[in-house]
């Protein structure tokens, strides 16, 4: 069964046709890269599938729900979890705080950031089974301002984690990302689709092929090629819009 269905998705922004008819199906267990040159519409179509948009035609249906006309935090609460392609974490909060923050926002609980620790046991336990899950634990009392970029984008997969999705959306986790960073986030993320389905924007070829069961290539606002990441890579339109002769 399809956990996220979108069904021929059309945005125009005055005369600019942005999403054509775009239609993808991504099942339980599914990774599903989507990659296109800049200006393809990728941004505008993760805008509206996390609700930042809405779409001027088409259905978007998570886990059997439609959530074409939810507003974001519906979405949230329906389980559609997203992570960005700038980091978006509280600076000026510890690692724990932030997560707990997301963990509150799903439970409905009595959060309050001023409050001690210790009056929010399971807000926090929540939490950090979610840092220990990404292996941030030792990070947890840390101001978020004082963390890498690499330990910034597990925050933030750490909060997206603590709302309990039912799908992920991840805008260009790598970005910003050394070698060794994105080494790491690919692990992390090669597990975790075992039991979290996902939607992948990323221009890290590298990435998309170690996690990618299937894919698809927009090109000026339609898909002009979609299958396996091997399907994909032999593909002339795919080579000739994006991958290139060499196919990576």
């Amino acid at each position: 069964m399809s956990v996220l269905e979108i069904r021929n998705l059309n945005k125009h922004f005055g005369a600019v046709h942005v999403s054509r008819n775009i239609s993808l199906s991504i099942a339980e267990g599914q990774c599903h890269a989507l990659i296109g040159p800049n200006g393809a519409g990728k941004t505008t179509l993760i805008h509206q599938i996390s609700g930042v948009l809405r779409p001027d035609t088409g259905e978007i249906v998570l886990a059997g729900r439609d959530i074409t006309a939810s507003a974001t935090w519906q979405r949230a609460r329906a389980g559609l979890g997203r992570t960005f392609q700038l980091t978006s974490v509280l600076p000026s909060f510890s690692v724990l705080e932030n997560v707990a923050l997301a963990a509150q926002a799903k439970a409905g609980s009595s959060f309050r950031f001023f409050r001690p620790a210790a009056t929010e046991k399971v807000l926090n336990d929540t939490a950090m089974a979610t840092l220990e899950r990404l292996n941030m634990a030792g990070r947890a009392l840390v101001p978020a301002a004082d963390l890498s970029h690499g330990e910034r984008r597990l925050l933030e997969l750490a909060i997206a984690l603590a709302g309990a999705p039912r799908f992920l959306l991840l805008d260009e986790p790598m970005a910003g990302l050394g070698r060794v960073e994105s080494a790491m986030l690919i692990d992390i993320l090669a597990d975790l689709r075992r039991s979290i389905p996902m939607l992948l924007v990323e221009h890290d070829m590298d990435a998309i092929f170690r996690l990618a069961d299937t894919m698809s290539v927009l090109v000026d606002g339609q898909i002009v090629a979609e299958g396996s990441p091997e399907d994909v890579r032999n593909d002339p339109a795919a080579r000739a819009a994006y991958l290139g002769d060499s196919g990576r």
